[in-house]
């Protein structure tokens, strides 16, 4: 497999916009929960991160970075339905959080491995200010969105998903362009 920089540049920006749009959403969904969740997911997240840094020798590659990254944006493509087609709950709050928590996990793991993939050190720079420039028309996105549209929390919440849902599907399509067959 070969990167697609051009491609991957445009991933890394919708993928940055989803954290920044998203950012404030966490605070809303998970205000049900006890602050012990938080405890067992910081512990249940340290020890998937040994693990996975454990077999960094065999996961370090082009091949299982594009798998791991697919299998993490299909978790929050479908945490983000999930949230869209269930009620809000106490169980839908819990299953959201494991689910982040889940994919937090490969969090290290990927930024490790999209390091030795891009490689040189000008392509890093761009993969960066891409993330940045994402992330800041996220938090800017949220901003004017939360002063924009009117409602409970709950309720501004839960419509930012749908464009949350339609950045996601983006990003996937992005991310699996980006990676080409060598021949």
């Amino acid at each position: 497999m070969r990167l697609d920089l051009h491609r991957y540049l445009y991933y890394k920006f919708f993928n940055s916009l989803f954290t920044g749009l998203s950012v404030g959403t966490i605070f809303v969904i998970y205000e049900p929960l006890e602050p012990s969740i938080y405890s067992l997911g910081g512990i249940v997240l340290a020890l998937g991160m040994l693990v996975i840094a454990k077999f960094y020798d065999v996961l370090l590659n082009i091949k299982r970075y594009f798998q791991i990254g697919l299998l993490v944006e299909v978790v929050i493509l479908v945490l983000v339905s999930v949230f869209l087609l269930y009620p809000y709950t106490y169980m839908t709050a819990l299953f959201v959080y494991a689910g982040y928590q889940l994919t937090f996990m490969f969090g290290a793991y990927l930024v490790r491995a999209e390091t030795l993939i891009v490689k040189k050190a000008l392509f890093l720079t761009k993969v960066d200010v891409a993330k940045q420039i994402g992330y800041l028309g996220g938090m800017v996105g949220s901003y004017l969105f939360y002063k924009i549209i009117q409602g409970s929390k709950q309720q501004q919440v839960y419509d930012l998903h749908f464009l949350l849902l339609l950045i996601e599907i983006v990003i996937i399509w992005f991310f699996i362009q980006s990676f080409k067959r060598k021949r």
